[in-house]
C-alpha cells in the first residue's frame, strides 16, 4: 500500500492510541504496545505503511533528543559533576568488556576481523529511549539501578563519537568530499584537535547557556505569550542538536548537556512543560516505527542465525552488566534490573550499522540481518523486565522495609514533605522566607520573570512558570507533592488552581491566600479549610499597637487581638455555611456576629485578671484555625 508521509504518521499515531491502553490493561509496558502496533501495521503484516517509514523513523528519533534534554534539566551541573566517576567507571567498563566478548564470539563464528570489530562496537550500545522511558514509568530514576543505568547510557552516548571516528579506520576508508554523511566539522580539524571536540562542545554549551539561552528566554517571557515560549523551547532543542551534529558530536548528547546547563535557570519547569508533550509524541512514533521496520523476510530466510545472534548479544550484555553491578556493590535486585534494562541493542546502532555499510564493512544482507537483531532485542527487553519484576526480583527481596524504623521521625515530619508554593510576591515570600529559615525546602513558581531573576540572585529556589496550566504543575512535581501553597495576587487564579488540583490530585493538601471575607467564603464552600486572609493579621497587629498607645498593657492588647482573630475566624466559617444569598439576611447575621464579638471580648477583658495567662493563651492557640 502506497501512502504519504502524513498518512503514515496518522497510522502510527492511531495504532499507538489503540495499542498502548490495551498493553497497559494487561500490565505491560507502553513500549510493548508501541512496538506491537508498529509490527501490526508494518509491511509484513497488514502492509498499511508505505515507502516513507524510514523517513518517519528518522524524524521521530528527535523524540530521543528531547527526552535527553528533559533528563538534563533534572540534573544540576553540581550533581552531574558528582556523577563523573560513575559515568566513566560504569560506562567505560561496560563498553570495553562488552566489545571484547562480542568480538571473541564473532571471531569464533568465523567473521572477518574488521566486521567483528564494527558490529561489536555497534552492539555494545543500549537503547536510551527504552531504558529512560522504563525508568520514568517505574519511577526508578533516583534508585541505585536507575542512576547506574543513566550513567552507563550517558557514557554510551559520548562513545558514539569515537566509534564514528574509529569505523573509517577499521574499514581503511578515506573520506571524500562528496560523502556528505561523513564530512562534519570534526574531520576538518587537525587530528590532535579531534580528541578535544567533546571538551570544545561542552565549553560552547556552557557559554551559550549562560550568556545566550537564559537572557533569550527572559526576553521572550516578558511578552506573556505562551506560544512564543513553546516556540523558544523547540528552537533551543533543535538548534543545539543541529549545532552538535555540525561539530561532530552526538545530537542527543548535545541536547542533554544543554539541559544540564539550564537546570539551574528559573525557566527549568517552564521548559519541561513546553517540551514534554512533543517528547512523548515523537517517542511514541519512534517505537511504532521500530516495530514497523522489522524485516520478517530477512528473519524467515535464516531464523537460526538471527535468533542465535540475538541470544548471544542479550546473554553477553546481561553477564557483563550484572558483573559490573556486583563489582560496584549494587545489591542483587538492583543489579538484575540494571542488567536486564540495558541488555538490548540501542537505537544508535541503526545509524552506526548503516554507516558501517556505507564504509563497505558490512554487506547489504548482513546489514539487514543486524538491523533485525537490533529491533528484536529492543522488542524483547520489556518482556525481560516483566520476568525480572514478577519472578526473579521477589526471590531476592526477603525483608520489607519498615517505614517507622527506616526514617528519622523528626526529619520525615518536615523535610520529607514535598511542598510547592505558587506566587512569590509580598505574601508568598513571607511564607517562603519562614520555611527557608527553618530549613524546609520548597519548589516555588512565579510568573514575573524580573522578580524570579532578583529572588534567585538572593539565593531563593524560584522558577518561572504559570501554575494555572497543569503541565507546569506536573513539571514542578505536583504528582509527588503533599502540600500546595497558593499565594497569587489574583484570587480568581488561586481559585482556579485550587479547583484544578482538587480535581486531578485530591490527596494534595491546599493552603490558599484569600483576598477578603467574600473570597474566603468561596474557598470554604469548595471544601478548602486552610484559608488565610491577607489583611487580617496586619489589621489586628495595627489595632493591638493602637490599644497599647491608648495605655493598655502590651500583653493584654496582644491577648485581645488573638482572641478577636479566633472569634472572627469562627464567624467566617459560620457565614460560609449560609446557603441563602439574600444580602439583608447576610447583613443581619453579620450584625449578630458583631454583637457577639463585642460581648465575648468584653467578657474576656472583665475576667482577664482572674485567668492564668499562660493557660488561656495556650487554649486559644489550640482552638484557633487558619482563615
Amino acid at each position: 500500500m502506497e501512502s504519504t508521509l502524513a498518512m503514515n504518521t496518522l497510522l502510527f499515531l492511531g495504532v499507538a492510541i489503540i495499542m498502548v491502553p490495551l498493553a497497559r490493561k494487561f500490565g505491560l509496558s507502553s513500549v510493548i504496545g508501541y512496538i506491537a502496533g508498529g509490527i501490526i501495521i508494518g509491511p509484513y503484516v497488514l502492509r498499511l505503511t508505505g515507502k516513507d517509514v524510514n523517513d518517519i523513523m528518522h524524524a521521530s528519533e528527535f523524540g530521543v533528543i528531547m527526552l535527553l534534554f528533559l533528563v538534563g534539566l533534572e540534573l544540576e551541573p553540581r550533581k552531574f559533576w558528582e556523577m563523573r566517576k560513575k559515568i566513566v567507571g560504569l560506562g567505560l567498563t561496560q563498553m570495553l568488556f562488552t566489545i571484547a566478548l562480542l568480538f571473541l564470539v564473532f571471531i569464533t563464528a568465523g567473521w572477518r576481523l574488521d566486521k567483528a570489530v564494527a558490529v561489536a562496537m555497534c552492539f555494545a550500545l543500549s537503547s536510551t529511549a527504552i531504558v529512560l522511558q522504563t525508568l520514568q514509568e517505574k519511577n526508578y530514576l533516583k534508585t541505585t539501578a536507575g542512576e547506574a543505568s543513566f550513567s552507563t547510557l550517558l557514557f554510551q552516548d559520548i562513545a558514539v563519537i569515537p566509534i564514528l571516528a574509529i569505523l573509517p579506520i577499521v574499514a581503511n576508508y578515506k573520506a571524500r568530499h562528496h560523502d556528505n554523511e561523513i564530512q562534519v566539522l570534526i574531520q576538518t580539524l587537525p587530528e590532535w584537535l579531534q580528541a578535544l571536540t567533546v571538551i570544545l562542545g561542552v565549553v560552547l554549551l556552557i557559554l551559550l547557556g549562560r550568556y545566550v539561552f537564559v537572557p533569550f528566554l527572559r526576553y521572550v517571557s516578558k511578552s506573556g505569550m505562551t506560544e512564543l515560549l513553546t516556540a523558544s523551547s523547540l528552537f533551543l532543542v533543535i538548534g543545539v542538536s543541529e549545532l552538535m551534529t555540525v561539530i561532530g558530536l552526538s545530537p542527543a548528547l548535545g541536547a542533554f548537556l544543554a539541559g544540564v546547563m539550564l537546570a539551574n535557570s528559573e525557566f527549568r519547569h517552564e521548559l519541561e512543560a513546553q517540551i514534554d508533550p512533543f517528547k512523548g509524541l515523537l517517542l511514541a512514533v519512534f517505537f511504532v516505527s521500530v516495530g514497523s521496520t522489522m524485516n520478517f523476510n530477512v528473519i524467515q530466510k535464516d531464523p537460526v542465525f538471527i535468533f542465535t545472534t540475538v541470544f548471544a548479544v542479550l546473554l553477553i550484555k546481561f553477564i557483563v552488566l550484572f558483573a559490573i553491578g556486583k563489582f560496584f556493590r549494587i545489591d542483587t535486585p538492583q543489579s538484575l534490573f540494571y542488567a536486564f534494562a540495558l541488555s538490548q541493542v540501542g537505537e544508535f546502532a541503526f545509524v552506526l550499522i548503516n554507516y558501517a555499510s556505507n564504509l563497505y564493512l558490512l554487506s547489504p544482507e548482513l546489514n539487514a540481518q543486524m538491523m533485525a537483531v537490533t529491533a528484536i532485542t529492543m522488542c524483547i527487553t520489556p518482556f525481560l523486565l516483566i520476568i525480572n519484576d514478577k519472578i526473579l526480583t521477589p526471590r531476592f527481596i526477603k525483608d520489607i522495609p519498615d517505614e517507622e524504623h527506616d526514617f528519622n521521625i523528626l526529619d520525615s515530619t518536615v523535610s520529607q514533605k514535598k511542598i510547592i508554593i505558587v506566587g512569590f510576591g509580598h505574601f508568598g515570600s513571607t511564607v517562603g522566607r519562614l520555611l527557608r529559615a527553618n530549613k524546609v525546602s520548597a519548589t516555588v513558581l512565579d510568573r514575573d520573570s524580573d522578580r524570579v531573576k532578583l529572588l534567585r540572585s538572593y539565593g531563593f529556589k524560584v522558577y518561572y512558570g504559570d501554575a494555572t496550566r497543569i503541565p507546569i504543575l506536573r513539571a514542578a512535581g505536583i504528582e509527588d507533592a503533599e502540600i500546595l501553597v497558593l499565594c497569587l495576587d489574583d484570587p480568581d487564579d488561586n481559585k482556579f488552581i485550587a479547583d484544578l488540583v482538587r480535581e486531578h490530585y485530591p490527596n494534595v493538601k491546599i493552603f490558599v491566600r484569600a483576598k477578603n471575607r467574600i473570597d474566603a467564603y468561596g474557598h470554604l464552600n469548595n471544601g478548602i479549610n486552610n484559608v488565610y486572609r491577607e489583611t487580617l493579621g496586619t489589621a489586628v497587629d495595627m489595632a493591638v499597637d493602637v490599644l497599647h498607645e491608648t495605655g493598655m498593657r502590651k500583653y493584654a492588647a496582644r491577648r485581645l487581638g488573638q482572641r478577636f482573630m479566633a472569634i472572627d475566624k469562627a464567624s467566617i466559617r459560620k457565614l460560609a455555611k449560609t446557603k441563602d444569598n439574600d444580602d439583608e439576611i447576610l447583613l443581619f447575621t453579620t450584625k449578630e456576629i458583631l454583637q457577639r464579638e463585642e460581648e465575648l471580648l468584653a467578657y474576656d477583658n472583665l475576667n482577664f485578671e482572674n485567668k492564668n495567662w499562660e493557660g488561656s493563651s495556650a487554649a486559644d492557640e489550640e482552638d484557633e484555625e487558619p482563615l
